[in-house]
């Protein structure tokens, strides 16, 4: 070694040798400009000149932008704020503010700074940036750099990620201004980087009136970081302002981006990568629901398992995991955030800066970690007992299926068959799902029909839930088909009456949640279930009454131009009427259109026209109401129709001839 006093040797979490210097090796003694006799710091540096122009050119100035730059004029300045919120452009500008060339330099967060001196001149601005203990300092080694600092007309700004409580710890411990940062509005950033540089601003201004309503906002979320925004600036100008791609492909490309960023940063740490597939999965709800699913996870992950390119060959679910789960670094690692939920206002829920990266990390995923997928399936067969949550996690197994063509589907019957009571409903939205997607879709429908008679009471259920009218796009037919096939397997279920019930709602609800074609679609199938003497006979009586009272007012409407309807109707109704299960819902379904058409004149034609045609029919359930309301009294809502209804009854009864 040497033994000069003026080597400064920063070797943080290193081993210094100090044995005798061989061969090859050097070591570096760097002095300062006039003769001083301080060392200058090895781990420093210039920012570059261009960059620093670009940085003022983009900079937006955050709120906090004055009260930092009297702040700036004490000399030493800490500056608090999260990665990735624009907080080194902020100190930078700060820095640079007023001068029209500055020189700045960047001093590494490892640097000793009670034994850092800044250099005499030429230099107007030290950024150092992530010191690892800033309580190590000590106030009064911090105002002795105030001299020297002054003397050379410079500043020291050091940045440092915000924590709650640490800027009034700092403040009182260094005795130094301590300033937040928060970040700029997203879409100042983004005008600020789309426009820069651009020669053709008229080009910018109309690539963005042609985005579709809604999209602009989807390419700059609401609590989008700077970074991000800065990023889609850039993709939209060179895809397309100048590549000419819509913003919908921007948006994809940079989702994708974003998405790939993401699952990187998780390769080596599982905890991490679990909490990624959370969000991806359950983003949305809250941070306690979402990190509770991450943890299921990770207790699903054998101990000394060994999978290749895995996050997980070095997990350990056995030790304890200390780590505050998806806090403000993690969420800033998967580009997501804590947010308040629109419509319900429930707070501290987690979701992705953007919705679009939650295709982006399955696309990722299922290219290139498709080790992952049978441990995927078999996590998601057990979401949790809300309805939200199960949704949630039969949409990711859908959105597996479609990512991968539907070779995913190929695990599906193990998550079905999984001892979870909300894996058939997982499976059931999977399929719903992805019924319609060209690639997946012709395997998700094999799937439903091989299922629908199955053996597996589980894979039966699972084709029930898929039928359910808010549980995805299986169309009408196809769902009347299927539950039509889910009763013929009834003589051997232990369990068919729940069966047939749970049938029975489902018909009902998609009656009711379908537009004028599917309803119409549902009354043709349950004409043909009415002609029959079996249980589909049985449920077509049992539930029309129910989709009588469902909407009125629809039926006044349709029946009045539509005889094929009126015919139907009629039908339906006297098959009701004439099983004793269904006579009195029937009844009372039929009393209550009298009284609305008393109420509303217009509905008493299509009443009239259903009454007559049930006269033509001559069913006996149909007398046996007639006789039942005639006994009723005078103020009995139908009292008269049903009178008319009989009288004209009889008049078409066949006379007996006494002779």
């Amino acid at each position: 070694m040497t033994s000069s006093r003026d080597l400064v040797v920063v070797a943080p979490n290193s081993t210094v040798n100090t044995g005798t210097v061989m061969g090859g090796q050097r070591h570096t003694v760097s002095h300062l400009t006039g003769g001083a006799t301080s060392a200058v710091p090895l781990l420093q540096g210039p920012v570059r000149a261009k960059y620093l122009e670009t940085a003022r050119r983009r900079f937006v100035p955050p709120p906090s932008f004055e009260e930092a730059l009297a702040a700036v004029d004490s000399g030493i300045t800490v500056l608090l704020g999260d990665r990735g919120t624009g907080r080194e452009t902020h100190a930078l500008n700060l820095l640079a503010h007023g001068g029209e060339d500055p020189v700045l330099v960047q001093v590494d967060g490892a640097v000793n700074l009670s034994r850092w001196r800044p250099r005499p001149q030429g230099v107007h601005g030290y950024l150092v940036m992530e010191p690892p203990d800033p309580f190590t300092l000590r106030a009064w080694e911090l105002s002795r750099l105030e001299t020297p600092l002054a003397e050379a007309n410079a500043r020291l700004i050091i940045v440092l990620t915000d924590a709650p409580g640490l800027a009034d710890a700092l403040a009182d411990h260094l005795g130094v201004p301590v300033v937040r940062h928060h970040p700029p509005d997203a879409r100042k950033v983004f005008s600020a980087h789309f426009t820069d540089g651009s020669s053709d601003g008229e080009a910018c201004a109309a690539w963005l009136r042609a985005l579709p309503p809604g999209q602009l906002e989807e390419l700059l979320p609401e609590g989008l970081p700077p970074r991000h925004a800065a990023r889609t600036a850039h993709a939209a100008f060179n895809l397309g302002v100048v590549g000419g791609a819509s913003g919908a492909e921007v948006l994809r490309h940079v989702a994708l981006i974003e998405g790939t960023e993401a699952v990187a940063r998780t390769q080596t740490d599982p905890v991490l990568r679990a909490d990624l597939l959370a969000v991806t999965v359950y983003g949305g709800l809250q941070r306690g629901v979402v990190a509770e699913r991450s943890e299921d996870l990770l207790r699903l992950v054998e101990p000394g398992e060994t999978q290749t390119a895995c996050a997980w060959s070095s997990y350990d679910p056995s030790a304890a995991d200390t780590r505050r789960r998806l806090g403000p670094e993690a969420l800033r690692l998967l580009g997501a955030q804590r947010v308040r939920r629109a419509g319900d206002g429930v707070t501290d829920c987690v979701s992705f800066f953007r919705p679009a990266m939650r295709e982006a990390v399955w696309e990722v995923l299922c290219r290139d970690h498709t080790d992952l997928i049978p441990l995927l399936h078999s996590w998601l067969a057990d979401p949790g007992p809300e309805a939200e949550q199960v949704e949630k996690a039969g949409r990711a197994v859908a959105a597996m299926a479609v990512t991968t063509g539907g070779r995913s589907l190929a695990h599906l019957q193990e998550l079905a068959l999984a001892p979870s009571c909300w894996a058939p409903q997982v499976a059931g939205w999977c399929l719903a799902t992805a019924v319609q997607d060209p690639a997946a879709g012709r395997t998700a429908a094999d799937l439903l029909e091989q299922w629908s008679v199955a053996t597996e009471a589980s894979l039966r259920e699972t084709v029930l839930h898929a039928c359910c009218p808010d549980r995805g796009e299986v169309a009408e037919e196809r769902a009347l088909g299927l539950l039509q096939q889910l009763l013929t397997t009834l003589d051997h279920d232990t369990n068919a009456v729940a069966v047939a019930t749970a049938v029975a709602e489902t018909l009902k609800r998609r009656f009711e949640a379908g537009d004028s074609r599917a309803r119409r679609t549902v009354l043709r199938c349950m004409h043909d279930w009415s002609r029959g003497e079996d249980i589909p006979s049985l449920l077509a009586a049992l539930c029309f009454p129910a989709m009588v009272h469902t909407d009125l007012t629809w039926w006044s409407d349709q029946m009045r131009a539509d005889a094929q309807l009126v015919s139907g109707a009629v039908r339906l109704a006297a098959h009701a009427l004439n099983e004793s299960s269904s006579f009195g819902s029937m009844h009372d379904a039929l009393v209550d259109w009298c009284a609305e058409a008393v109420r509303a004149g217009y509905r008493a034609r299509a009443l009239s026209e259903l009454l007559d045609g049930l006269v033509d029919d001559r069913q006996p359930g149909f007398l046996r109401w007639l006789l039942a309301v005639e006994r009723c009294s005078e103020s009995m809502p139908g009292k008269k129709l049903a009178t008319q209804a009989l009288t004209a009854w009889r008049a078409k009864s066949p006379v007996s001839n006494s002779d």
